[in-house]
């Protein structure tokens, strides 16, 4: 594969001159117009063979373009704080917001490489690797991002030649380590697994380009030239769009489990199908809650004694928790006034204040707006031993942003998947992950809303969204079914609770939290 970039092509410094001149004044001008239309994000990723100039080439583009919108992000082996959350936390962070431009050096690419060039892993832990690259710049890409990637490479001579000239020179001598001539002695496992990694993650979405690294000026001229050539597509894509509607197709195709299944518009009485943004609906009325049984209930003086009782063994299970590094993630989901924030409220008494946090989520700010959805959610989640809990989350994009039409039918649509991913990789990490939809009736909904309207220090939690909500309860619960559905996996399943009496809903939520975390560090202890 990486044959055909050791062709020993070269620039003269004069050729190289004139292109730059060029070459600088259109891709300071593409840069301009990404960051006044807000467009994309566009992320650019330099993987390859040690002194093939990728710091070089980072440099240089640097230089040539306009460094306030550009993010330059270079990884290490991870610190404290990253080790605590899962491998992919650090990438999205880091992530450029639309119109902006990030630069990635050793990022998710290194690692699989090098493990696999030692003999760290095996080739199915490898592709399991290249399987959770292959889902993350899958997510970035469909919702928009422009990925470039470049594979900069040195035969196993040149790279020889290289390290020896660099080490004969006193002022660039310390460029050369022993670890790179350690990589150089094992450079035929490296590209064996480099090639392998190329191979599988060469999506249409997120193409490599392979780069010859012999000459900077050359390769230098050949990355920018290719950064430049996909901004104007990508402009010019843009425009396109502006000037014409496209519709959507009326059938969406989602994958979970391995298995596709299809999510069909319903069709009116005159037999024509509902446009995109509009909630698909299922053939049956009936949801995962028509059978639920609500009439469970809890007198007061029992749900006193329990809840005492319950958030005793929380506090010690916290504590024990932080001890042996095992973070939990509590997630609530449900109709407005199903008694999210009331369950929330008995759980963090037993808790530390220094080591838990609950984070309310509404509509997302112009910063969250320029990322993707996921993004705001990965920045918080918790480090090794710290509880989160999240009222409201992930799931607002196949929720509320499905019945209103925040989120286009393909958006909503591979979102399960991309919901799926993202938890089973903080299962990975070990974090206790437990969801909850509390769930009631229309009819107890529509008698707590009046409640709150005739008690002062409740009426401001409710709103005339509440209300609009409310008209489109058949919506809500059938995209809530969906959900339920579709994201309920055995390592994260959804918690179903009855919610129409509180004291009940409660002491449910503080046993299946204490039951999850204690079956958490049990895995760990055992």
């Amino acid at each position: 594969m990486f044959s055909t970039a050791e062709l020993g092509q070269k620039l003269s410094k004069k050729e190289f001159k004139k292109i730059e001149t060029v070459l600088r004044r259109e891709l300071l001008e593409a840069q301009r117009q990404l960051r006044e239309r807000a467009l994309t994000p566009v992320i650019i990723i330099f993987a390859g063979v040690d002194g093939a100039g990728k710091g070089m080439t980072v440099n240089r583009l640097n230089e040539w373009m306009d460094t306030r919108w550009l993010i330059n992000r270079a990884y290490r082996e991870p610190t404290d704080e990253e080790i605590e959350r899962p491998e992919f936390w650090r990438y999205w962070r880091d992530l450029p917001p639309k119109g902006r431009i990030g630069l990635f050096l050793s990022a998710w690419y290194s690692k699989p490489v090098l493990d696999q060039a030692y003999g760290n892993t095996s080739i199915f832990q490898l592709d399991k690797r290249i399987d959770r690259i292959l889902a993350f710049e899958n997510a970035l890409a469909e919702d928009g991002a422009l990925i470039l990637k470049f594979w900069m490479h040195l035969s196993r001579d040149a790279q020889e030649i290289r390290y020896k000239m660099l080490e004969k020179d006193p002022l660039l001598s310390w460029k050369v380590t022993k670890k790179d001539w350690d990589h150089w002695r094992r450079y035929d496992t490296f590209i064996a697994a480099a090639e392998r990694v190329v191979m599988r993650t060469n999506m249409a979405n997120a193409k490599w380009t392979i780069v010859e690294g012999s000459d900077d000026k050359f390769s230098g001229i050949s990355v920018a030239n290719t950064i430049l050539d996909a901004l104007r597509k990508q402009l010019d894509k843009s425009q396109e769009n502006n000037n014409t509607t496209t519709p959507m197709p009326n059938t969406t195709t989602l994958t979970h489990s391995g298995n596709p299944q299809k999510l069909q518009s319903v069709v009116n009485v005159k037999g024509k199908p509902q446009r995109d943004n509009k909630p698909v609906q299922l053939l049956s009325s009936k949801t995962v809650f028509s059978h639920l049984d609500m009439s469970p209930c809890l007198n007061k003086p029992d749900y006193k004694l329990q809840l005492k009782t319950l958030q005793a063994r929380l506090n010690l299970l916290h504590r024990n928790a932080l001890q042996i590094g095992i973070s939990t993630i509590v997630i609530f989901e449900g109709p407005d006034a199903a008694g999210k924030g009331g369950a929330i409220r008995r759980m963090i008494p037993a808790l530390d204040p220094h080591i838990y946090q609950v984070l309310p989520f509404a509509a997302p700010t112009e910063e969250e707006r320029a990322q993707h959805y996921l993004w705001r959610f990965w920045r918080h989640l918790p480090r090794a031993g710290h509880v989160t809990i999240f009222d409201r989350s992930w799931y607002g994009r196949v929720l509320v942003e499905r019945v209103e039409g925040f989120a286009t039918e393909q958006e909503w649509c591979r979102a399960y998947s991309e919901i799926n991913d993202f938890e089973e990789q903080l299962v990975m990490q070990g974090s206790v992950l437990v969801k909850f939809w509390i769930h009631i009736t229309k009819k107890e909904q529509l008698k707590r809303f009046k409640a709150r309207q005739k008690t002062p220090y409740k009426n401001w939690k409710l709103t005339d969204e509440d209300w609009r909500n409310r008209a489109k309860w058949k919506e809500y619960e059938m995209a809530a079914h969906d959900m339920v559905q579709y994201t309920s996996l055995p390592t994260s399943p959804w918690v179903l609770v009855e919610g129409n009496n509180k004291y009940f809903a409660r002491i449910k939520v503080l046993q299946t939290l204490v039951n999850a975390i204690e079956k958490g560090i049990a895995s760990v202890v055992s």
